[in-house]
């Protein structure tokens, strides 16, 4: 019985399968250098303001059940409250 040599995965060999991978990688490159500058756009148009939670600490007592009104605040629900 005749063995099967021919064992490769998608054919690609030599040159057409460097260019492919490396197509492939700058592809991947640009996705995320793009999707990474419009991070850093909508971050700098909505930054984070700490003042709902840094504004009022002095009330804050080490051990109370009110403390947990002077928890993390969503910033979109911030946004909406100065609204």
């Amino acid at each position: 019985m005749a063995e099967n040599t021919n064992r490769n995965l998608l054919g690609l060999h030599g040159v057409a399968g460097m260019l492919t991978a490396t197509l492939l990688l700058i592809g991947i490159l640009i996705f995320l250098t793009t999707w990474g500058i419009s991070v850093q756009q909508s971050s700098a148009s909505k930054y984070y303001d700490p003042t709902p939670i840094t504004g009022s600490l002095d009330n804050v007592k080490m051990i109370s059940k009110e403390n947990a009104k002077f928890a993390f605040i969503d910033a979109k629900q911030s946004q909406e409250k100065d609204k």
